[in-house]
C-alpha cells in the first residue's frame, strides 16, 4: 500500500518509543569515558533505550566518520580530509565488554576505504582482545564490503567471529541513489565467501523496507540472499534520520513484514526478524539462538 507524501510525515503509532531513563544514560557515559562509539548513537537508533536497558548495543569501530557517501546513513562522512586510525580502540571495546558483562557482542564499523586493509585488521584484533577476556562471549561483526577484497575478508573470519553479518540494505534499482559506492553483486559475493572460508560461520544480513522498493524485488533479493548460503535475515522499516536524506516512501505496515517473514522462513532462513521496528543488531542474540 502506498501513503501519500503528507502521511509520511508523520510516524504511525507502532513507532512510539521510550524516552532514554538513567540506566541507558549510565551506559552512554560509561562508553564515552572509554572514548568509544555505539552505531546505536551514531546512526540515531529508535531503539536505543529499549536495547540498552536489555543490555544490547552495537559497537561502532574505526572512529565515527565514514568515507562513503549513502544517502540513507546519518554516519558522519569524511568529505575527503584524512582519518586517523586508532590501533588501541580494540582493547577499549573488550574493557567495555567487561565492565557491562556482555554475553552477546556486536560489532560494526565505519567504512574506511581509505586503509589499504579496509579495516579488517582492527576487526580481527577487536575479535581477538574481547576473547582474551571472556572466551564464552558470542561474537557478532557486521562489516562494510571490505573494498571487495578476500584477504580482507579471510582476515575477519580467522579471528573466529560466531556471526558475521553484511547489509545489502535494499534493492539493487535502488543502489544508484542510496549507495552509490557499492556493488549488489559484490556485496552477495561477500556473504558466500565468507561461507567458502569457515562453513561452520553463521552469516546474515539486512535489508531496509520503504525506500519504493516493490514486493516482488525484496522476494528476489531473499532469493538471492540464498543462493549464496545466507543464513540469517533481518527486515526492518527505514526511517530517514533528517530532512537532508533519502525520504521515506513507504511505512510498511506491521502485516506486511509478518508475511516476509513467512515468506524468508520458506525460502531456507534459519532464522528471521522482520517489523517495523527491526534493524540489522536488533535482538541479536535471540536470533542467533534461533538459528
Amino acid at each position: 500500500m502506498n501513503h501519500s507524501p503528507a502521511a509520511l510525515t508523520r510516524l504511525p503509532e507502532w513507532f512510539r518509543q521510550e524516552i532514554p531513563g538513567d540506566l541507558s544514560d549510565g551506559r552512554l557515559e560509561l562508553i564515552s569515558g572509554l572514548n568509544l562509539h555505539t552505531v546505536c548513537q551514531e546512526a540515531r537508533c529508535p531503539n536505543l533505550e529499549q536495547c540498552f536497558r536489555r543490555q544490547e548495543l552495537t559497537f561502532l569501530i574505526l572512529g565515527d566518520v565514514c568515507t562513503r557517501s549513502c544517502a540513507f546513513c546519518a554516519i558522519k562522512k569524511s568529505k575527503g580530509q584524512p582519518l586517523p586510525l586508532d590501533t588501541d580502540e580494540p582493547l577499549r571495546v573488550a574493557q567495555a565488554v567487561e565492565k557491562l558483562k556482555l554475553k552477546y557482542v556486536v560489532v560494526t564499523s565505519v567504512t574506511r576505504d581509505d586503509l589499504p586493509d579496509s579495516g579488517a585488521g582492527i576487526f580481527a584484533k577487536t575479535i581477538t582482545a574481547i576473547r582474551g577476556l571472556d572466551l564464552l562471549a558470542k561474537i557478532e561483526v557486521l562489516i562494510p564490503d571490505l573494498g571487495g577484497s578476500p584477504l580482507s575478508l579471510k582476515t575477519i573470519v580467522n579471528a573466529s567471529p560466531d556471526v558475521l553479518a553484511h547489509n545489502l540494505e535494499t534493492v539493487p534499482r535502488l543502489y544508484p541513489a542510496l549507495r552509490p559506492q557499492a556493488n549488489y553483486k559484490h556485496s552477495l559475493r561477500l556473504l558466500s565467501t565468507a561461507k567458502d572460508f569457515s562453513s561452520a560461520l553463521r552469516t546474515k544480513s539486512s535489508l531496509m523496507l520503504g525506500l519504493g522498493e516493490k514486493e516482488a524485488e525484496i522476494i528476489s533479493v531473499m532469493e538471492d540472499l540464498r543462493r549464496h548460503h545466507c543464513d540469517c535475515l533481518t527486515l526492518g522499516q527505514y526511517l530517514a534520520p533528517s530532512g537532508g536524506h533519502f525520504p521515506v516512501r513507504e511505512f510498511i505496515p506491521p502485516e506486511a513484514f509478518r508475511r516476509y517473514r513467512l515468506i524468508a522462513e520458506g525460502l531456507g532462513f534459519k532464522a528471521v526478524s522482520s517489523g517495523p521496528l527491526v534493524r540489522s543488531s536488533y535482538k541479536a542474540e535471540q536470533l542467533y539462538a534461533a538459528i
